[in-house]
């Protein structure tokens, strides 16, 4: 068994396996797969004229980033001991991928790390996707050490340190190859989004711990597959949010949450109807619609569901909403 394997999820990413792959390559010691989500750009055609050497892992369609991981690494199963999944939109930096494995190796305890990710599109600054290391409030709303809610901090060497966290950013997520496969991989029915935060979650109720390892450090670009000021990012951000909160929570705990949620949940839609129009405000009320008639992913999570709860509830935060607008509370370090 080899030791480790970056693996990078493609979709129509022609533009992006151009600009990014070659640094990947030459920052990197372990073998690359590409696991390609049913293009029909140039992407195959390009890396098997230009990058013969890469294995090619071809599905018949776009299964999203959930399953098509899940299908891509069935066919590494056995043959690593460690996944790095690298987003296609994502420069490294020298050793960054022996850091990443070396972490985990010299802590067994921890089954899933990420680096610092610092954003591409915003020189010095954090980035959206994962920043420092992810957290949850009590309410299952994520935030970042370096970004909370849409708010990025600077990078000045605050967050250089490595820490347990509660969930790492999907973005460059390192993991021990047996406990993804034990724990059945992403939720698949969640197609994109939030589904590194459930894995994250469910691997934490088990006794497993995420850390930052803040001795390396990536940049992402982000917006590759789904904009911010797309619609179906909104609704898969709600729905999957209300579909890891019902997977990991006891129903009591569950039952608590989203009554709360559903009161924030419509201060969100009525912000975005007058920011971003009715596009977003709609995409809310089809992700509750479908979170309560749309069953196949909370079976996949009850079928996954752990028979003994530890003790892996969000981070003291009662609510980042309510200590960013009310409190004024703009950065991780004034939370506590």
């Amino acid at each position: 068994m080899k030791e480790a394997a970056i693996v990078i999820l493609n979709y129509n990413g022609e533009a992006m396996l151009r600009k990014y792959l070659p640094q990947v390559i030459s920052n990197s010691v372990y073998d690359i797969v590409v696991v390609d989500n049913g293009s029909s750009d140039a992407s195959i055609s390009y890396l098997q004229k230009k990058f013969p050497e890469i294995r090619l892992i071809l599905l018949s369609e776009n299964h999203g980033y959930s399953k098509g991981y899940n299908l891509g690494l069935e066919h590494l199963k056995d043959a690593f001991s460690y996944y790095i999944l690298l987003n296609s939109d994502v420069e490294v930096t020298g050793g960054w991928d022996q850091t990443l494995v070396g972490y985990l190796i010299q802590n067994p305890q921890v089954a899933a790390c990420q680096p610092k990710v610092l954003s591409l599109a915003k020189k010095g600054y954090f980035d959206y996707a994962g920043a420092a290391g992810g957290f949850l409030d009590q309410l299952g709303y994520p935030f970042c050490r370096g970004r909370i809610l849409h708010l990025l901090e600077e990078d000045m060497g605050q967050y250089n340190d490595s820490i347990e966290i509660d969930w790492a950013s999907g973005a460059c997520f390192c993991i021990k190859s047996s406990v993804f496969h034990g724990f059945g991989g992403f939720n698949p029915f969640y197609f994109s989004h939030m589904e590194e935060i459930d894995l994250c979650w469910r691997m934490r109720i088990e006794g497993y711990k995420i850390h930052h390892c803040g001795a390396t450090q990536v940049y992402h670009l982000g917006g590759g597959t789904l904009s911010q000021v797309n619609p179906l990012k909104t609704y898969l951000n709600f729905r999957n949010s209300l579909y890891m909160l019902k997977g990991n929570l006891e129903l009591i705990g569950f039952l608590k949450v989203f009554l709360l949620r559903m009161i924030l949940d419509a201060g969100a839609l009525m912000h975005l109807l007058f920011t971003k129009g009715m596009s977003h405000s709609w995409a809310i009320v089809k992700a509750y619609w479908d979170f309560l008639t749309k069953r196949n992913a909370l079976k996949y999570s009850q079928s996954r569901k752990v028979k003994h709860h530890k003790s892996a509830k969000p981070l003291s935060i009662c609510s980042i909403i309510w200590s960013y607008y009310l409190k004024g509370k703009k950065k991780y370090s004034e939370l506590n």
